[in-house]
């Protein structure tokens, strides 16, 4: 059992930057992956970046350059950092735990990127 919770979302420029946070709660030890998506209006929520248990990390196309996943050590916190911000990432972001018995979500939050 794992509580995932939110932060950092808001209004940015376009060319700006946000870093989200996504803090763990419960069973921390027994995440073995993390994962951010986003779902704007209208369409189904997409993988952004994903984090294994390695270390080793994956991105949607779109962000590939822009956005960076990242934990500290004890995986209490994962990290999205986003640059170069676009109007297309505006979206409602979520965080993701994968563990051995199941998956966990985060209620998301909001970034908005104005043009």
């Amino acid at each position: 059992q794992v509580q995932l919770v939110e932060s950092g979302g808001g209004l940015v420029q376009a060319g700006g930057s946000l870093r989200l946070s996504c803090a763990a709660s419960g069973r921390i030890s027994s995440i073995r992956a993390n994962a951010w998506y986003r779902q704007a209006p209208g369409k189904q929520r997409e993988l952004v970046a994903s984090l294994n248990s390695n270390g080793g990390v994956n991105y949607a196309d779109s962000v590939k350059g822009r956005f960076a996943i990242s934990r500290n050590n004890d995986k209490s916190t994962v990290y999205l950092q986003m640059n170069s911000l676009k109007s297309e990432d505006t979206a409602v972001y979520y965080c993701r735990s994968i563990t051995l018995a199941g998956d966990s979500w985060g209620q998301g939050t909001q970034v908005t990127v104005s043009s």
